[in-house]
């Protein structure tokens, strides 16, 4: 689910796109699943996934990038500047 690297920490999803609101729900199949309330279309729920970390992690968003998984339910995420403890506190897991 996390992967600590030398630019940051790499976290894998599994995104339910069109939700109430924006939350994460739990570990699922060794990814973090999170719900967005953003629909999949334009690349609005990459763009809200981008912000939702952005506001957890309290960083810029230019410090988030998805790395796999532009059109899927599964991505890779990077946050860089991080370590897996800081992650792991701020996401509250």
């Amino acid at each position: 689910m996390f992967q600590e690297t030398s630019e940051g920490v790499i976290i894998s999803l599994h995104v339910q796109p069109q939700a109430p609101k924006s939350q994460i729900i739990g570990e699922y199949n060794n990814c973090l699943k999170i719900k967005i309330k953003a629909p999949p279309v334009d690349g609005k729920a990459n763009d809200e996934i981008i912000r939702f970390f952005s506001e957890i992690l309290h960083c810029s968003k230019n410090k988030i990038e998805i790395l796999k998984g532009d059109k899927s339910k599964q991505k890779k995420i990077l946050v860089r500047g991080f370590s897996l403890t800081d992650v792991q506190t701020l996401l509250k897991i």
